[in-house]
């Protein structure tokens, strides 16, 4: 009697760690475009409705940091104490612990001895003295000239990054590259909506941190898409859906890394440094930092990559190679390898012309008539189809000698 040996499966991580995964990504693509779909709107909404708190450096104003460490009086009566006074209060929060302990109250713009007087009343609701009460005050003129530098410098990434992915993959990466961007600024921005943190420069320079972050790995994952559909169009095993999948699984456990090694310290500083400390004046970095970097790795890998399936499948070069992998496989393999044979060794020099564009061309500069299946006519290989030449043409006068 004879015992079978069966070879063990590799487990889920080791064929992660290897990129031997085969998570349908691409094929899955409707459900995460409805998933991202339906968050977005939701932000939206929030954004609309409850809007955003700018901090004093955008909206302008005055901010006042009341030391809180000896006082008996808490961050309500502070603000109702500056309110009574004739301020506008804008946001309230409590910043350090112990001896560091302060009370930030912002408040709209005051004009004459207002500020004076806003700082009296809250330095005797305090029980503490007046000149122990910090002010920072910030005019709307330079608030509106923070928020336009802000959007220059979006700008000009956005702009930046496009070049860079066009020129060196395929404009169609680019386009999705701005798209998975796009994505990540709205549910960024959104959630600071839905918490009511403030917007303050800190803030902007998180989010274009973020930003790096995330085209960092959409470059990453689309470098591997160009490598897997370099010769594509050559062969008949793969549908350019099929291979952009491979790529992403293939760089799936890099995405993992990256993003847990980012997201770990960022969510120590957010939880641990901000919530149990109290240190107010980090929270705007960091939640702009945990949140863009999850969504981030979330984009690159299930919106990024799809979306340039969805591209790439509208132009007539994929779709014909399509169409041919599905013909190939219907045929059955051995007349697959039949039918790949003249295109793999052609016979004329025209067609060794016509295998190096295949190789170095994108897929939307290539002519379709060197996407022709290669058929043998005598000694000469032709390409058959519409765009075959004049010379693969039998004459008038042949077809008349036959006739006789």
């Amino acid at each position: 009697m004879s015992t079978k040996q069966t070879e063990k499966r590799p487990s889920v991580l080791s064929q992660l760690y290897r990129g031997e995964t085969n998570f349908q990504f691409i094929a899955n693509r409707r459900k995460f475009y409805l998933a991202s779909g339906i968050v977005i709107a939701a932000l939206v909404v929030v954004m609309i409705f409850k809007g955003f708190v700018l901090g004093i450096d955008f909206a302008g104003g005055v901010q006042y940091a009341v030391p809180a460490a000896s006082t008996s009086a808490s961050l309500e009566d502070v603000e109702n104490a500056a309110e009574a006074a004739g301020a506008e209060v804008g946001t309230g929060q409590v910043a350090g612990t112990g001896d560091g302990r302060s009370y930030i109250i912002r408040v709209g713009e005051l004009e004459g001895d207002q500020s004076t007087q806003v700082r009296d009343a809250m330095a005797a609701e305090a029980g503490i003295g007046a000149d122990s009460i910090s002010v920072s005050e910030v005019s709307a003129t330079w608030g509106a000239a923070v928020s336009k530098q802000a959007l220059i410098a979006l700008i000009v990434f956005l702009v930046l990054v496009s070049a860079f992915i066009w020129i060196r993959y395929e404009r169609r990466m680019a386009i999705a590259s701005l798209g998975a961007l796009a994505h990540d600024i709205i549910i960024t921005v959104g959630i600071y909506s839905l918490v009511g943190f403030e917007i303050t420069p800190s803030t902007i320079v998180g989010l274009l941190t973020i930003l790096g972050y995330s085209i960092y790995d959409t470059v990453v994952v689309f470098d591997k898409v160009q490598e897997n559909t370099a010769q594509l169009l050559k062969s008949r095993n793969q549908t350019f859906a099929e291979a952009v999948n491979d790529a992403v699984n293939q760089t799936l456990m890099r995405s993992i890394n990256t993003s847990v090694i980012g997201v770990l310290p960022v969510a120590a500083l957010l939880f641990v440094g901000v919530g149990a400390l109290g240190v107010g004046t980090l929270k705007d970095l960091a939640l702009v930092l945990f949140v863009g970097m999850v969504v981030g790795a979330y984009s690159s890998i299930f919106l990024a990559a799809p979306w340039v399936v969805d591209l790439a499948e509208r132009s007539a070069a994929v779709q014909r190679h399509n169409k041919k992998v599905s013909t190939a496989r219907g045929r059955g393999e051995d007349d697959a390898e039949k039918a790949e044979k003249p295109a793999r060794k052609p016979a004329a020099a025209d067609d060794d012309e016509d295998e190096d564009r295949l190789e170095t061309a994108k897929i939307d500069d290539l002519p379709l008539e060197l996407l022709e299946e290669p058929v043998k006519s005598g000694s000469s290989t032709v390409r058959s189809g519409p765009n075959r030449s004049a010379q693969s043409r039998p004459s008038s006068n042949s077809k008349k000698r036959k006739r006789r």
